[in-house]
């Protein structure tokens, strides 16, 4: 028999014949404009995000995040304040016309709007120009965004007051005393407990404990105020101050 006589060849039609092979395209008659997704593109995009993942570790370990007293959900007085990345978003909230009934608009309203024109770009933008000054739009889009939130990062920044936050959020060592003591209930019948709290660990005021202040001092801080504590804040009888200031005084002295 001679060769290949009587011989049939099979197909399968799931198999095309013209399969391209793995290898990528040659992209050098396009230099500067395009390039193989893999492994090129991809690679630099492996570096960068290295780069970025490193640069947050360091941070991190460098500064890292401050801790403050257990959260007491009885607390009205605490003002929250969120992390540093969404403060331009803090900030928009303390607008008359994205708070109070209008507080809607700041809460979905634009951000809803930044969302979706972000995800409108790709379609509005369709060139193949990778150059930022030969893509206005989609440049344009990106540099509002940046400086609409350097902005309002910047502004939450300056208004807060730090140190009045920080006052709030001190970790306030726990000290006992006794209820039943008469200085404790003068405390608590008066207006001092809204803003210094149940446990001395302070709020809107300062923590009184272990202040070094003298009975005299605590008197006088009572009748004229200090700081943001406007004077005339006592209303009770010199006798009942007297015997508050000597309690407050002791707190927190062995």
């Amino acid at each position: 028999m001679q060769h290949g006589k009587g011989m049939k060849f099979v197909g399968d039609s799931r198999i095309k014949s013209n399969r391209m092979s793995n290898t990528p395209k040659d992209y050098s008659e396009y230099p500067g404009k395009t390039e193989a997704f893999w492994p090129n593109f991809l690679l630099k995009e492996w570096m960068v995000g290295a780069i970025f993942l490193t640069g947050y570790l360091i941070i991190t370990l460098a500064h890292p995040s401050p801790l403050e007293r257990q959260a007491d959900p009885t607390d009205t007085t605490y003002i929250p304040l969120p992390d540093w990345y969404f403060l331009f978003m803090y900030q928009l909230l303390k607008y008359e016309f994205a708070s109070g009934p209008f507080n809607v608009i700041g809460a979905i309203v634009v951000p809803g709007l930044a969302v979706g024109a972000l995800m409108l770009v790709p379609f509005m933008d369709t060139s193949k120009e990778r150059r930022p000054w030969k893509r206005p739009l989609p440049t344009g889009f990106m540099l509002l965004a940046f400086a609409a939130i350097f902005y309002l990062t910047w502004e939450s920044v300056v208004n807060h007051d730090w140190e009045k936050a920080a006052a709030q959020g001190a970790i306030v060592e726990e000290v006992e005393f006794d209820e039943t003591a008469p200085g404790y209930e003068i405390y608590t019948g008066s207006s001092c407990i809204g803003c210094h709290g149940d446990q001395f660990q302070g709020g809107l005021g300062l923590p009184l404990t272990d202040t070094g202040l003298a009975p005299e001092d605590i008197e006088k801080i009572a009748h004229d105020g200090i700081g943001s504590m406007p004077p005339g804040q006592w209303d009770g009888s010199d006798e009942d101050l007297k015997t508050m200031a000597e309690f407050i005084s002791n707190l927190g002295k062995e």
